[in-house]
């Protein structure tokens, strides 16, 4: 039988080898560009999912689903939207992109503040990590950070990870000085630490952030990138470059981000949005929004208590917090010829696939008569969140 033994396999003008061999237990490492399934740990990387809608000027929102808006002590609140690409975004266009996350810088003319920041988060679950493949306690073992990014003005930023379980663990790294208006594939291979740990439960593990800009409250001049170091809140990383945040609506776009397991960054993997769909509904669902949609079945459990069950469109994440809108008759419920209004619900009985809805305080009935909940007007709306 033939055999062929080799160090690595390169190709002609190759700067790094596509193959490497490791001689001792002959396993390998290759640099596969081709989409190998299930590898992506990150949810809605390409933007395409925005459940809550496509904008917002509020901090702890979600302009797409899984991606969390922050800021604090601007002058102006910056805006978060959904963004459509076009060929003319070269760079991620070509490689099937068709929406970023895009921030739009505030007037922030009295500076930049010790205490401003404007920032994005992502944040996994300790049991995706623990279950991912990465053996994180060990230095030779990697996961690798990929994301394509924009800015309309040339200088540097910073993403930060910090770990959540046992005694937190925080890592920055640069995405080195980028051109005004260009679009830039940022790639970081990340090893493990002896120090992480990752709990195999449902709650927050690890959380990533992408800083436009962080005042010096949070930041040190001595901060060592790319390494692995006990978390501490007011040195997150180095000090930031202010040009970006004292610029009038200067703005900032990512898409394209993916965490995998490896030290090589694959093509990003895609998935349809039906897909991405089905796993943001695990964190937050948007149930019924408008006017004369289905809630659910309900009935007169008393002559003057209401109930209806709501089963989720999937199972969620944990016990979700129920998220409605209120005011004035928002919502109807039609039994026996007869409809009954009210502006909101209690909640009760809530667990990870379902819920109880009621209302005591504006309805009167049949006990036992049964029928239909719905919205009443354009202002009604029932969303249930189970996010990090």
């Amino acid at each position: 039988m033939s055999e062929i033994k080799v160090n690595s396999i390169k190709g002609v003008g190759a700067s790094a080898a596509a193959i490497t061999v490791n001689n001792t237990d002959g396993t390998c490492t290759a640099n596969i560009t081709n989409n190998l399934s299930n590898r992506r740990l990150t949810i809605n990387g390409a933007m395409q999912v925005a459940q809550r809608g496509t904008s917002t000027t509020t901090s702890g929102d979600f302009p797409v689903d899984r991606f969390m808006a922050l800021f604090g002590g601007t002058d102006e609140a910056p805006t978060f939207a959904q963004h459509a690409l076009t060929s003319s975004d070269t760079g991620p266009y070509a490689k099937g992109f068709r929406h970023s996350l895009h921030i739009t810088n505030g007037d922030q003319s009295n500076g930049a503040g010790t205490g401003d920041y404007i920032a994005v988060d992502y944040r996994l679950e300790a049991q995706d990590i623990a279950n991912s493949g990465w053996n994180y306690t060990s230095s030779s073992s990697f996961i690798t950070f990929s994301f394509w990014i924009k800015s309309s003005v040339s200088q540097n930023f910073y993403v930060t990870l910090k770990t959540e379980n046992g005694t937190s663990q925080n890592y920055a790294f640069q995405t080195g000085s980028l051109s005004a208006n260009t679009w830039t594939k940022v790639t970081k291979t990340i090893s493990g630490n002896s120090n992480l740990q990752f709990d195999n439960v449902s709650t927050e593990g690890l959380r990533f952030r992408f800083l436009a800009f962080r005042g010096t409250d949070k930041t040190s001049s001595s901060y060592t990138l790319n390494t692995w170091g006990a978390y501490s809140s007011s040195a997150r990383m180095p000090d930031n470059t202010p040009t970006w945040y004292t610029t009038n609506d200067a703005t900032l776009e990512i898409t394209g981000v993916q965490l995998e397991v490896g030290s090589v960054a694959t093509d990003f993997e895609h998935r349809s949005f039906g897909q991405e769909l089905d796993l943001c509904m695990r964190y937050f669902q948007r149930f019924v929004s408008g006017n004369n949609y289905q809630i659910g079945m309900g009935a007169y459990y008393t002559s003057s208590q209401l109930k209806c069950i709501v089963g989720f469109i999937k199972e969620m994440r944990a016990t979700p917090s129920v998220i409605q809108a209120t005011g004035t008759n928002n919502y109807v419920f039609y039994r026996d010829s007869a409809a009954d209004t009210f502006d909101s619900f209690g909640v009760e009985a809530t667990d990870e696939r379902k819920t109880c809805l009621n209302n005591d305080s504006q309805v009167s009935g049949t006990v036992g008569h049964g029928g239909i909940v719905r919205t009443y007007n354009a202002n009604g709306r029932i969303d249930f969140s189970a996010e990090l």
